[in-house]
């Protein structure tokens, strides 16, 4: 099965390590990609074959992967819907608030669509996936979307598309702010005497070992639950209570609703802004 992956940014690179990792052939993944320094850089990191020529690498694909940004879609996509309505592949895009509706237009009559939302871990095969498709799409062809983002780490679909929005602001934006408790937990170890290194060190491996119980807790037939694995955690009068309390009081719940709340509305926005956009020359 020729996969081509269209875009070979940090996305494209973790898809591209995921299914290598699975077990594909570097020789079936092809690669479009405009500049030539990430060009080298996927033939030497990862041997598969990339090009400038976008209707090279997708002719004769089986599924093609848009690994694009939002405000680059139309423009990529459009050149391409005579190879596309050829062939008739699988279209796989990753790029947050374009729907289906638009990549449908851009891709072609009758072109397979799916909207897939991995994140950044999937670089690491821990990542975590939401997938919607129209209701005219396949159940062979919504499993084959399955099997090549389950190469990522967990995937869910859901059956309304503007989940996905909620789904790129939950666990697509995520990442970051792990991240971002990592690092203020880092400057708080700091702050209170440890040196960088260690601080930063630790931090690092709690979110690591936090991530890796979270995930067997969240696994279907597993007992535990997020808030149950807190709790048990959490001594009645201990140094965790004190810290949970302080976390309360300062609201961190309203503000993690708040964040993703926004980030969802920026997944929305994005559609207004970049769906209904008129390729060049239209």
């Amino acid at each position: 099965m020729k996969i081509t992956i269209i875009g070979g940014g940090h996305m494209g690179r973790a898809l591209i390590a995921a299914l290598l990792r699975q077990g594909a052939s570097a020789g079936n993944l092809v690669v479009g990609e405009a500049h030539d320094a990430a060009r080298e850089a996927l033939l030497r990191d990862y041997g598969v074959r990339a090009t400038a020529d976008n209707l090279a690498a997708i002719d004769g694909a089986d599924v093609v992967l848009l690994a694009v940004k939002p405000q680059e879609m139309a423009r990529v996509v459009t050149p391409l819907q005579p190879a596309l309505t050829r062939d008739r592949p699988l279209v796989l895009s990753v790029a947050a608030g374009i729907r289906c509706a638009d990549l449908q237009g851009w891709c072609g009559d009758g072109i397979d669509v799916v909207r897939a939302m991995p994140n950044r871990p999937a670089l690491v095969g821990a990542g975590a996936t939401g997938l919607y498709a129209a209701p005219s799409v396949s159940a062979a062809r919504r499993e084959l979307a399955t099997r090549i983002m389950e190469s990522t780490g967990v995937v869910v679909w859901v059956p309304d598309e503007a989940q996905i929005d909620v789904v790129t602001a939950l666990s697509g934006s995520g990442p970051a702010y792990f991240f971002l408790v990592g690092e203020a937990m880092a400057e708080a170890g700091r702050a209170l005497g440890l040196d960088a290194a260690t601080a930063a060190r630790l931090a690092a491996a709690t979110l690591h070992g936090s991530g890796l119980l979270a995930a067997e807790a969240a696994t279907p037939g597993t007992p535990a639950t997020l808030a149950r694995m807190r709790s048990e955690v959490t001594s009645k009068g201990g140094t965790t209570e004190a810290a949970i309390g302080a976390l309360e009081l300062a609201g961190l719940r309203d503000a993690i609703l708040r964040a993703i709340t926004a980030a969802t509305q920026r997944s929305q926005q994005l559609a207004a802004e970049f769906g209904s956009a008129q390729p060049p020359g239209k």
